[in-house]
């Protein structure tokens, strides 16, 4: 979109003033955002391009200062011109966690990232956030089979087939919404928190709405771009649990319970991220995400083999996907 670039640059000179600068493409995004590094007098900032007829960017700037008032590590908004759909951010780096992670750095970055986390449960007041209600929990899941069974994979669901889904859909649900409920960032994961001198330096949290306690933790536990071994997944999650209880975001001990609502949660999330990865190849011209669904599809059928009532759809994804995507 030339003429959006062309815009921020006369933003960015005739209306903030900013010294001769450099612009450079910082990141990517999965939505219509772009970011772009704007360096100048040995300094830099990150300029956000959010066209406002397919981003609103009111939310990023509203969340944004509930996360900085609790103290978290956000970008601060420097300016901001939402009819246009620019901000000017301070920067956070060039280092996501998922460039950092490995076996000697992980226990400490994400004892940074969990330790957000319960901030962000504990003290974001998240009241006046939209609910993760039930439409849209189930409005997220039927992306999987729009997108991802029918649209990339082709195959023709029977109504036994649908109905499977349906009533598993049901489950995921039901579970999601027995939880306790506070702040959720929708998107806690390794690409969206940065290696700070205080971390995680944390992005991308305009989405966030009020819903399940193990939806971050799942975000960012069972990562759509990187994975773990299961029991080293399994003592983080009683960690947050012990962290949780402590911080008064659980009520009562409940390891059990709390690693039922985990994993049916990432059963959720991971059928949701599945269907996006597939619209954003097949809607958006963006191929990248592909490479993430089978990783992603796997940790759908190990959590699902391993729970009686999930049982048939693991059977499902074995037995009906498996073989088309191979």
């Amino acid at each position: 979109m030339p003429h959006r670039l062309e815009q921020l640059r006369h933003w960015l000179s005739a209306e903030l003033r900013l010294p001769d600068y450099e612009l450079a493409p910082a990141s990517a995004d999965a939505s219509f955002r772009r970011y772009f590094r704007v360096s100048f007098d040995g300094e830099s900032r990150i300029a956000m391009d959010a066209p406002p007829q397919q981003e609103e960017s009111r939310p990023f700037v509203e969340v944004g200062e509930l996360l900085a008032r609790s103290g978290l590590h956000v970008p601060q908004i420097l300016a901001h011109d939402l009819e246009q759909g620019f901000l000017l951010l301070s920067d956070l780096g060039s280092r996501p966690y998922l460039d950092a992670l490995d076996d000697r750095t992980v226990d400490r970055l994400y004892g940074d990232a969990l330790g957000a986390l319960a901030v962000m449960q504990a003290c974001v007041p998240a009241d006046d956030l939209p609910p993760y209600d039930e439409v849209l929990l189930q409005r997220e899941m039927a992306l999987f089979p729009e997108w991802f069974l029918t649209t990339h994979l082709g195959l023709d669901l029977s109504e036994a087939e649908q109905q499977l889904l349906a009533d598993t859909f049901d489950l995921l649900v039901q579970s999601a919404l027995a939880q306790p409920q506070a702040f959720v960032h929708r998107d806690y994961h390794s690409r969206n928190l940065m290696v700070c001198p205080h971390n995680p330096g944390i992005l991308d949290f305009q989405d966030a709405v009020r819903g399940p306690i193990t939806y971050d933790l799942v975000s960012l536990l069972r990562d759509c771009y990187i994975a773990w071994p299961r029991e080293q997944v399994e003592a983080w999650v009683q960690g947050y649990h012990d962290i949780a209880l402590d911080h008064g975001i659980i009520r009562a001990p409940m390891s059990a319970q709390f690693l039922r609502w985990f994993d049916l949660m990432g059963v959720q999330r991971h059928l949701k991220a599945i269907g996006i990865f597939a619209r954003l190849n097949h809607r958006d011209g963006k191929p990248g995400y592909l490479k993430d669904i089978p990783r992603t599809l796997g940790y759908v059928e190990e959590v699902s083999a391993r729970y009686p009532e999930l049982q048939r759809f693991a059977a499902f994804i074995k037995e009906r996907v498996r073989p088309v995507m191979a």
